[in-house]
């Protein structure tokens, strides 16, 4: 545990060296200036008050001098803790918001397959409390090692005074780091269960409050109180179990100094008898012990922590060094190509990696190969699981294949950049998320070039415009959390004008339309097909069920258990292949279903946004 914590600790001085340096020299200047106030006081006491109280009255210039030598080291004193304490600190919310930055950069760089094996409150507790844990001790480290270089001025003070106090002195230290070293032993297993815990009660917290609509629609409030409860007290045990253990070692390591000073005070009056140290020597050296007990803490303070330390930096450093990333390519599309972008899916497989890493992958595409030919509509018609939401990720390159290709304009989309790719195609997925930011924020996204007509323009070809200028503060409207003041399908839209700002040349929908109605989203479609109408120079794959909307599409994809098992017209497909009649007809006769009873996901919205009833065009 100490060679880890040493470990860590190095990393951080490494990182940051000339702060460091700054704490170091503050605390050194301080400890130094400890050692010369304990024989400032020794020669107070012995040159200047034992006199005087023998002569029966005291010299005014003596008594000055003395008072203002206790007066400047006083001064030093608070500069050399002043740099400590400001270096120290700077070094430490440096250390923190540095790694804070590279935990959530490597969380963008990985892919979902990473993300969805963990949880998202483990995840929140790796860039909050266990970044925190990590670099805990830099507060107390640069005292501690300046209170080292303070001991060793220490003990060859005592040996230049006296070998007798300085065998005291050699045998109270080592005392001291032997108890911290028990200390930290036993306090590792402790810290590092603590902080597992934190994570977990995070996690749970983040579930509950996530999904707040199906505790309170079945009824689980109570239960998801109970589990919250059970794991909050455990980590209250596990944090009482840290407190207990620290309440036994901390006296130890208090009482230590103070039973040094009684050591020094009898073995140095039996040597002051013998007439080998004088009144100064056994004052200075007896202020001293007093006076280290203090900055010798330091060194516990840093060696209690170094088990928190090691255990957040265990659960940083799993993320840091997670692998799966998915390297960008140098490859460039033309900017300046404002035509629709041509897709092909060729011999594309595709199997989600299992949750447990000895388990085999499902797999769940085969040999797909298809094209989205520029400016062209195509639509992936499918069964629960077939595979068509996956599709959509490979498109816009979320996940990678497994085997085959997947090219925009004939180039591997694992040969683009970050930018060029983002530039040239948008995902808009199935459930909206919204920014709590104002409507403005939530589709501009701080893109240059994007204007508020650019805005109003997305927002018109989505079929939103109507409700944002009805908003009270029109695109200035906060949108709340998650577009809390939003029905489902005005977030819809609004994530759907999101993408179309940008204005892409390929557009993916997975589902993107499934909360407005149908004669909306029709309009919708019927705008996107259109360049001449406002619509954008795109090409457009959507992932469809209704067959209105099927039915816009210039070529339909069906696919089976993750391949593809026709294609054409959708009037061809209805007529030659029976399964997928089968599902459109089903699809349709579940629309017909749901229109004659109210809709659990949109039309009305909440009361939030004024009783609003949204009116479809």
């Amino acid at each position: 545990m100490l060679r880890r914590g040493l470990s860590v600790l190095g990393r951080a001085i490494r990182e940051q060296p000339r702060i460091f340096a700054v704490a170091v020299s503050g605390s050194v200047l301080f400890g130094g200036l400890v050692i010369a106030s304990a024989y400032v006081v020794g020669a107070v006491v012995g040159d200047v008050v034992v006199p005087a109280i023998a002569r029966g009255s005291v010299g005014v210039a003596a008594l000055a001098l003395a008072a203002g030598a206790l007066f400047g080291i006083s001064v030093l004193r608070v500069v050399g803790i002043f740099g400590r304490r400001l270096g120290a600190g700077y070094m430490q919310f440096r250390l923190q918001a540095a790694y804070r930055r590279q935990v959530t950069r490597r969380y963008l760089e990985l892919p979902l397959s990473w993300h969805q094996r963990n949880a998202t409150g483990t995840l929140l507790s790796n860039a909050n409390s266990d970044v925190e844990a990590a670099w805990y001790p830099i507060a107390p480290l640069p005292f501690a090692v300046g209170t080292v270089v303070m001991l060793v001025g220490a003990i060859a003070s005592l040996f230049v005074t006296d070998w007798a106090l300085a065998l005291v002195g050699l045998a109270v230290f080592p005392a001291l780091f032997a108890l911290n070293v028990i200390y930290s032993r036993r306090m590792a297993p402790r810290q590092a269960r603590a902080q597992r815990l934190r994570a977990e009660v995070s996690g749970i917290a983040h579930e509950s409050f996530d999904g707040a609509l199906v505790v309170k629609t079945m009824g689980r409030e109570a239960q998801e109180t109970a589990r919250f409860a059970a794991r909050a007290g455990e980590l209250r045990d596990a944090l009482i179990s840290v407190g207990r253990l620290r309440g036994v070692f901390d006296p130890m390591l208090e009482t230590l100094p103070s039973l040094g000073t009684l050591a020094v005070l009898v073995v140095g009056a039996f040597r002051l008898r013998q007439g080998a140290i004088t009144v100064t020597d056994l004052v200075s050296v007896a202020f001293l012990f007093t006076v280290l007990a203090f900055p010798v803490r330091a060194i516990g303070w840093v060696l209690a922590e170094l088990p928190r330390s090691v255990a957040g930096w265990d659960r940083v450093r799993r993320v840091l060094d997670a692998t799966g990333e998915m390297p960008y390519g140098d490859v460039t599309l033309d900017p300046a190509d404002l035509t629709p972008a041509t897709l092909a899916f060729a011999d594309v497989g595709f199997a989600y990696e299992p949750a447990e890493a000895h388990l085999p992958g499902a797999e769940v595409l085969g040999e797909v190969t298809f094209t989205v030919p520029a400016g062209r509509t195509v639509a992936l018609v499918g069964p629960t699981g077939s595979g068509k939401s996956t599709i959509a990720a490979l498109a816009v390159r979320l996940v990678d294949p497994h085997t085959g290709t997947v090219s925009l304009d004939g180039v591997d989309v694992r040969r683009l950049t970050a930018a060029s790719l983002a530039g040239t195609a948008a995902l808009v997925a199935q459930v909206p998320f919204v920014f709590d930011d104002t409507v403005r924020a939530n589709i501009a996204l701080d893109r240059p070039g994007v204007t508020d007509d650019d805005v109003w323009a997305a927002l018109r070809l989505a079929e939103a415009d109507g409700f944002v200028a009805a908003l009270p503060e029109g695109l200035d409207t906060m949108v709340g959390e998650r577009g809390t003041s939003l029905s489902g399908g005005q977030r819809q839209r609004l994530t759907l004008a999101r993408a179309l700002a940008g204005r892409p040349r390929l557009l993916v929908l997975d589902d993107a339309t499934s909360a407005v109605d149908p004669r909306v989203e029709a309009a919708i479609l019927a705008g996107l097909r259109a360049p001449a109408a406002g619509g954008p120079a795109a090409s457009i794959l959507v992932v469809a069920y209704r067959r209105a909307t099927i039915a816009l599409a210039d070529e339909v994809i069906y696919l089976e258990h993750g391949r593809v098992v026709a294609r054409g017209t959708h009037a061809e497909l209805l007529a030659t292949v029976a399964g997928y009649a089968d599902l459109v007809t089903a699809y349709e006769q579940a629309e017909a279903d749901g229109e004659q009873q109210p809709r659990p996901y949109d039309e009305v919205a909440p009361l939030t946004s004024g009783l609003e009833v949204e009116v479809d065009r």
